[in-house]
């Protein structure tokens, strides 16, 4: 049997996907409402405490109202504002969290979509004060690509904390903020998501593993290669349309 090398293994499965996988078809405001949505289903709202943003056009930004939980965002509930946190476009008002998301647009001109939230395992991590390990295959996303807030600013409602946020993230698309959460940051609301949903899973593996002994993590090269493997867009967008028709079937399609 003949080898193949792995950049043309790697070649050959980006050329089919393009055109060989199912990725979903869907606005913006509703793949807000499909990532709050399955990030409800794995825990991520249990509280007020979580927000996802997208970057829009002059100025403004798409986000979801105070008081409405991600397990019950429809598109008639997403609100536009600005970076005053003036309602442009929808009725409510927005989380006061969303400031910080702010520093992030700012200070980084790649990012299009933030999602922050405090799902059980990474809040759990969070208060070890221990940054997340890269020792399994599902966590290379975040080879030396998520960086780590060791101390809690307060509660981040105000500019000082949006600052601090957002200088710790640096060019990173991650970040595990202790006692407190994580943030996502990236160039689409795919990427963010997919991401949001993995690091909750990293942190749920960690602790598992932690629990019986040290944890040995991965050659950082190879985790590099898996890291790179694992953004390609072909990977990100068909995982995001994974979770979105699972949640799809949870909470029924007329949720859109």
């Amino acid at each position: 049997m003949q080898q193949t090398a792995k950049h043309v293994a790697t070649a050959q499965t980006v050329q089919k996907m393009k055109s060989g996988v199912d990725l979903g078809h869907w606005t913006d405001v509703e793949k807000i409402v499909l990532s709050c949505r399955m990030l409800a289903m794995e825990s991520h709202s249990e509280t007020l405490a979580g927000q996802i943003t997208i970057r829009g056009e002059s100025g403004t930004f798409l986000t979801t109202p105070m008081a409405i939980g991600f397990d019950e965002i429809e598109p008639r509930h997403v609100i536009r504002v600005d970076e005053s946190l003036n309602v442009i476009d929808g009725a409510g008002m927005a989380n006061p969290a969303v400031r910080f998301h702010f520093w992030v647009y700012r200070r980084r001109p790649d990012v299009n979509c933030i999602i922050h939230t405090h799902p059980p395992y990474v809040s759990a991590l969070s208060m070890t004060g221990r940054p997340l390990k890269v020792a399994h295959m599902d966590a290379t996303p975040f080879a030396d690509d998520c960086a780590f807030l060791a101390e809690w600013p307060g509660l981040p409602i105000a500019d000082d904390e949006g600052d601090i946020i957002s200088t710790a993230l640096g060019s990173r698309r991650s970040i595990l903020l202790a006692h407190h959460g994580f943030l996502a940051a990236t160039a689409s609301v795919e990427e963010t998501a997919y991401l949001s949903m993995l690091i909750e899973r990293a942190a749920r593996n960690q602790l598992a593993a932690e629990a019986t002994g040290p944890i040995r993590e991965l050659d950082p090269a190879l985790a590099k290669e898996s890291h790179d493997f694992l953004l390609l867009p072909g990977v990100v967008k068909s995982s995001f349309a994974m979770f979105a028709r699972r949640a799809l079937r949870h909470y029924g399609g007329e949720m859109l």
